[in-house]
């Protein structure tokens, strides 16, 4: 058996040469104008070479109500709890300005 052959460092940066990530290839949807990967449907739309394929506005609906029944059924009020995050949202929104204008100052 013949001994090994060292591999140097050009030889392993030219077989390392591939291993590089490429970014997606990315289309525009003709119905909306969103973003989405080649040969798959459109997630903001659900169309697909001009045929709706899935109905994207109904799961979400139905995700809602289910998402509601759930949360009546552990006693929660969701309505409650989104007017909570509406709250929390200005809330945090008059810090970021109030933090702003201090450092303006």
């Amino acid at each position: 058996m013949s001994v090994r052959m060292r591999v140097n460092r050009s030889h392993t940066g030219n077989r390392r040469s591939h291993h590089a990530l490429k970014e997606p290839r990315l289309s525009k949807c003709a119905k909306c104008g969103a973003q989405h990967l080649r040969h798959r449907m459109c997630p903001e739309c659900g169309n697909y070479r001009g045929r709706e394929v899935v109905d994207v506005a109904g799961k979400k609906a139905a995700r809602m109500v289910r998402r509601e029944e759930r949360l009546k059924a552990m006693g929660e009020d969701p309505q409650a709890e989104a007017q909570e995050k509406e709250e929390e949202a200005k809330a945090e929104k008059k810090e970021t300005k109030k933090k702003a204008a201090k450092e303006e100052k």
